[in-house]
């Protein structure tokens, strides 16, 4: 195996990657640090994942009583993932970069490929963060070449919600389809004729592009393979026509928050994360089932997204700030954020804790998000690693939608994603070796 296909496979072991705008300078260089026993303020940039801030903000305060020297000004720092990615990106070029940030599954490695984080493997072992015990799907997807740049924070998969009283009154089983195929032939036919809208689905600017890998991949297609783009060959555009199909049919409607549809008894079902969970359960209005995204038996159909946490590499406080993320991520606080949130447990110890197997008890539709893991797979370089290649995708997505042909705007797609990989991402990993 070539060195630049290994840093390409060790950087996407589950999921991963890509900034919505170019990274910034490179930080390498050596950091003056300050004295971590000393008196230390961190910025801490978030977009608070889930409506988190409280939380966040109550784990903030038993840390600062556990560190009286270790202030956090928790900044909030945009309303998604890209806001964020953004800010960073800008503060690089000029302006002030935080301490601890997060990043997401598609901006943090653009990041870290251009030494704008730091590794952490030695600051975590330095601050005794037992990184051992997170999930190692999950906080391996972090790496390249070997180093480890973030840790798993509020991750997610995608779910398949579904109100179960509509789908008794259509007649269809109290279950997720197991096959898109049997969405299409049964399920979506019979909701339609009940008078619902089948399925409410996030549009090209909300992460259709995510939903979609996994269809794509169900299919027998993919975004790329490697670093070569292949949207526009003959799975990726059978898969393509499909989802074009569902639009047509009236199955699927696009919009900017799919939960609006099913939470008001509009939509029957919809895709949507993990991490809608728990909003979805407490609002109360839907008696809820969640199911595995549809995806034949032994095929990998399912993305991980969601965020994790880095340490610029400019950071002069990197290990007080590794503290502060050892223990934001610890048993007991991954217990917490999950539980408020309904994103995945990060820590082996939190998945298996008593907390935890309690919490199912009472939400059971908890445990779908964890036993759909082992279905989970790296997303595709051309969503992971393009700057703003989920966008890019998503707006073609968009475009199949309102019924643009397929081909083509794949075939335009594919031109664009492959351009930007063999003039931005090829070179900065032939430097890596």
């Amino acid at each position: 195996m070539n060195r630049t296909r290994k840093l390409l496979l060790t950087g996407a072991a589950v999921a991963s990657l890509v900034l919505s705008g170019c990274a910034g300078t490179s930080s390498s260089g050596t950091i003056e640090q300050n004295d971590p026993k000393g008196k230390v303020t961190l910025d801490v940039w978030s977009n608070h994942p889930a409506n988190s801030k409280d939380t966040e903000k109550e784990i903030i305060a038993a840390f600062e009583k556990e560190n009286p020297n270790i202030k956090i000004k928790l900044t909030d720092a945009g309303k998604d993932y890209e806001e964020v990615a953004q800010k960073f990106n800008a503060a690089l070029t000029g302006g002030q970069t935080p301490d601890v940030v997060v990043a997401s599954d598609v901006t943090w490695y653009n990041f870290a490929l251009n030494d704008n984080f730091a590794p952490l493997d030695d600051l975590m072992k330095k601050v005794d963060a037992k990184p051992d015990d997170y999930v190692k799907s999950l906080y391996d997807e972090y790496t390249i070449d070997g180093k480890h740049y973030a840790v798993p924070y509020a991750r997610s998969t995608p779910l398949f919600y579904y109100n179960k009283d509509l789908f008794k009154k259509a007649g269809v089983p109290d279950r997720g389809p197991k096959t898109w195929e049997e969405w299409n032939k049964d399920f979506a036919p019979k909701l339609k004729a009940s008078g619902v809208l089948p399925l409410s689905i996030p549009d090209g600017s909300n992460y259709l592009d995510w939903y979609f890998q996994g269809m794509i991949w169900s299919m027998g297609g993919s975004y790329s393979k490697d670093l070569t783009v292949n949207v526009a060959d003959e799975k990726g555009v059978a898969a393509g026509k499909f989802l074009q199909d569902q639009f047509k049919n009236d199955y699927f409607k696009a919009t900017k928050d799919a939960t609006v549809p099913f939470t008001t008894g509009q939509a029957a079902a919809m895709l949507e994360s993990t991490g809608s969970l728990q909003g979805v359960e407490e609002d109360g209005k839907v008696n809820v089932g969640t199911a595995f995204l549809p995806t034949p038996e032994g095929v990998p159909g399912v993305s991980t997204g969601g965020c994790g946490l880095a340490i610029p590499a400019n950071s002069k406080n990197q290990e007080a700030a590794a503290k502060f993320i050892a223990f934001l991520t610890n048993t007991e606080n991954t217990v917490k954020f999950s539980q408020a949130t309904g994103y995945m447990p990060v820590r082996t110890s939190a998945v298996d804790s008593d907390e935890t197997k309690s919490y199912i008890k009472e939400h059971p539709n908890f445990q779908t998000a964890l036993d759909q893991l082992p279905k989970t797979k790296a997303q595709d370089a051309a969503r992971a690693y393009v700057s703003g290649g989920g966008q890019k995708i998503g707006a073609a997505l968009d475009k199949i939608a309102q019924g643009e042909d397929v081909q083509s705007t794949f075939d335009a797609l594919q031109k664009d994603l492959q351009k930007i990989i063999d003039s931005q991402i090829k070179p900065k990993l032939d430097k890596k070796k």
